[in-house]
């Protein structure tokens, strides 16, 4: 297919989505969910009418400029000037005519929509400006969104033409839709918590509210009892203190057993990787249950305690130390991954040069081989940070009396006070706390050259480590691993007993009670309590997943093989969500899709946007790691070869990029099959999922279905996680192995 019936058939799909959008689909948003077609009978009512009949019967006058804008496009693309007889002024006017019209076009929709809500005019500035209407609207639909998309087309065929990104239309597209989506579904989120913390009770700016939810003692008081756990200091003292103590704890428990790996003869390695990685695909708050079962009340160490020598039990575990002791379980397989790859990836020919100048093994390891792992610490103790300010599972579960920003957010939203401007606030501290660190672990890292992996050849052998760091690293590493083990061990005991601590005969009443299946009159009945909310887990996860992986591809994309304008920023919003406590986002969600125009509160909808737009850094970075591995030969003999960049991209890109989708899918699927502090606030009766229903079950006291749950969702992400690698399949890149013929001993680096 030549260019110019490329270019035709893009311009008729643009046309198509606007007009389809005006005049065929619902224009707002429904009550009933717009898959099951009801709608299709009642098209001509007022809630399912589409934008021409809002405007004829229900006086929906400010859409009229909708259709005048599409008839406009429609006379600029009837007279189109053709690439190869036009002037290149003439060829860049008449695009820029397409890009302003089709860039008014999807902003009108958006700006409408903020514009006019339900009772008219949102602001009365807006209404002593404009001339009057009759009635507001609702939260924007379907309609809205296939003309809005139809107009970004049309912007991002007027870019195309003037010549930018090489003509290319698919380029233009992807930038323009995936910066819409990042800035409505992550910068407009975060601006719109932060403007909740700046109003009153009156709904009015007012800096004086701002001030005195900001600096209440409940917040701010310190003393030095809290620094042990005690009582006495603000929560938010308490939530930087638990902050630091994490982030330190897992980069070094991290290391420690990165090195064990990496740098040891240890013969268990690949057990090692498994046990260490095991919290991962599990619920961040299944450690803290294991950690009731074992060091609880009625906790085994407790019984034992008291049984030999007479020790009544404690709560010690409620409160800072337990919270600690879960958050170092939960994260230290994070710091881990992030370790085990900047240990591998030190330069032996360093650490010989260095003993070469006979420093002694403590020495190269203090002075060479620590320094050049400075990056990987820095995003280590990152990474612990703000997992640990974001988390809310582990406070709610062993915080006790002691509160954390997280849980304190949580009761401002759902609790008696219900003050969505202290919850404002609050999400304002976290996000200053994650920013800063953020910034601290740049500057720390900035100006400095860290790079040990060239293209010359690196055949030394890493330097052994020093005796007290092997000796550590063993007394520390396997005793954690242990522990863990046994955590797991009484997850799965206490899922097969009746009664956790009291009486532990085996049964497997936890299962039944959960995922029970009868048979009745109409087929099979699934009459467990927990099936709906995995049902909706599983919905949302596998919806969420791909979407994860496609919008964090094209943005590695964009950032990896074009150059345009404001790409710096651009990559900075797409890593935004990482630098954001999740308890930050899941209320920034509620503050922006609560009310029109994008009004999906309560939907399954807010949490596959939710689960997409807070794991997407990870696609991101990786798929700019991926792309950085690929030369841009490839595309350009694409593209001499007459392919467009759609073609290239899933032809000849996409194959080669398989490591890198994998990646995305599983971490998209499983942190939205186990996350819970972002959508703790976004969850309904309807929409309730997985972590929020096993929550439930251990503040009711129900351990053994809260294990038996937790189980269950193990072995389903195990299963996904292979099912995913299976279907991918692994990127062919014709190189010969190292048993081919003729190569001798060479080894080739496979992919």
């Amino acid at each position: 297919m030549n260019r110019l019936s490329r270019d035709a058939r893009f311009r008729w799909t643009a046309l198509f989505l606007i007009a389809g959008g005006l005049a065929l689909v619902p224009w707002y948003a429904l009550q009933d969910s717009f898959f099951d077609f009801r709608w299709l009978g009642r098209l001509g009512g007022k809630d399912q009418a589409p934008a021409l009949l809002q405007i004829a019967s229900w006086g929906k006058v400010w859409l009229i400029a909708l259709p005048v804008l599409l008839l406009a496009v429609m006379g600029l693309y009837a007279r189109p000037i053709e690439p190869h007889r036009a002037a290149v002024g003439a060829m860049r006017s008449w695009g820029r005519s397409v890009a302003l019209l089709g860039g008014v076009g999807a902003l009108y929709v958006l700006g409408q929509g903020f514009a006019i809500g339900p009772r008219g005019y949102a602001t009365d500035w807006l209404s002593a400006l404009l001339p009057p209407i009759a009635g507001g609207q609702f939260g924007m639909g379907a309609g809205a969104l296939l003309v809005a998309f139809g107009f970004t087309l049309v912007c991002a065929d007027g870019i195309a033409s003037m010549g930018y990104f090489r003509g290319d239309r698919f380029v233009a597209t992807a930038l323009l839709s995936v910066t819409a989506l990042v800035v409505l579904f992550v910068f407009f989120p975060v601006v719109r918590v932060l403007w909740e913390g700046l109003l009153g009770q009156d709904r009015a700016l007012s800096f004086a509210a701002f001030w005195e939810r900001f600096s209440q003692p409940k917040l701010w008081a310190l003393s030095w009892a809290c620094l042990w756990g005690g009582s006495g200091c603000g929560v938010a003292w308490n939530t930087l203190w638990l902050a630091l103590l994490c982030a330190a704890g897992t980069t070094v428990l991290g290391l420690l057993l990165a090195l064990l790996v990496v740098r040891t003869q240890f013969p268990g390695k690949r057990l090692i990787r498994l046990v260490t990685l095991l919290p991962i695909i599990t619920p961040p708050f299944v450690v803290g249950i294991a950690l009731i079962m074992l060091f609880g009340r009625a906790g085994i160490i407790n019984e034992l305690l008291e049984w030999a020598f007479g020790i009544p039990p404690t709560r010690w575990i409620y409160g800072l130390p337990g919270v600690l002791l879960a958050q170092l379980f939960a994260f230290t397989p994070v710091a881990f991954l992030v370790l085990i790859g900047v240990v591998e990836g030190v330069s032996p020919t360093l650490e010989e040069a260095s003993q070469s100048l006979h420093a002694n093994r403590w020495q190269t390891f203090r002075h060479v081989t620590l320094p050049l792992m400075a990056p990987g610490l820095a995003n280590a103790f990152l990474v612990g940070f703000i997992e640990s300010i974001a988390d809310f599972g582990n406070p709610i579960l062993l915080g006790g009396n002691f509160g954390v920003m997280s849980t304190e957010i949580y009761f401002a939203i759902v609790g008696a006070q219900l003050d969505q401007g202290k919850a404002g606030v609050y999400s304002l501290i976290l996000l200053a706390f994650a920013l800063f660190a953020f910034w601290l672990q740049r500057r720390a890292t900035a100006r400095k050259n860290f790079v040990t992996v060239s293209g010359k050849g690196d055949t030394g052998l890493a330097s052994p480590l020093p005796d007290g760091v092997r000796r550590t690293a063993f007394a520390v590493g396997l005793p954690w691993l242990a522990l863990t083990v046994v955590l797991y061990g009484m997850c799965l005991f206490g899922a097969f007993v009746k009664i956790w601590g009291r009486d532990h005969t085996f049964t497997i009443e936890h299962f039944v009670k959960a995922f029970s299946i009868d048979y009745g009159t109409h087929g099979l009945l699934f009459t467990g309590a927990a099936w709906h909310s995995l049902g909706n887990t599983l919905l949302f996860s596998l919806a969420a997943a791909p979407l994860t992986a496609i919008v964090g591809i094209l943005s590695a994309f964009l950032i990896a093989r074009t150059r345009f304008a404001g790409q710096h920023l651009f990559e900075f919003l797409t890593l935004l969500s990482f630098a954001i406590p999740g308890t930050v986002i899941g209320v920034a969600y509620i503050f922006a899709f609560n009310v029109p125009p994008i009004e999906i509160t309560g939907t399954g909808l807010i949490i596959v946007l939710c689960f997409v737009f807070r794991n997407l850094p990870v696609g991101v970075r990786g798929g700019i790691a991926a792309f950085a591995q690929l030369d841009r030969s490839l595309d350009e003999a694409s593209t001499t070869l007459g392919a467009g960049g759609a073609t290239t991209f899933r032809r000849v890109l996409m194959p080669l990029l398989k490591p890198a989708i994998i990646g995305a899918l599983i971490y998209g699927f499983v942190r939205s099959m186990t996350t819970v502090s972002a959508i703790i606030f976004l969850v309904s009766g309807n929409t309730e999922l997985a972590t929020t229903y096993i929550i439930g079950r251990v503040i009711n006291g129900d351990y053994g279905v809260a294990i038996a749950y937790s189980a269950t969702l193990i072995m389903i992400m195990v299963l996904a996680i292979v099912l995913v690698q299976w279907l991918v399949g692994a990127r062919r890149l014709g190189r010969r192995s190292a048993a081919a013929p003729g190569l001798g001993s060479a080894v080739a680096v496979g992919g």
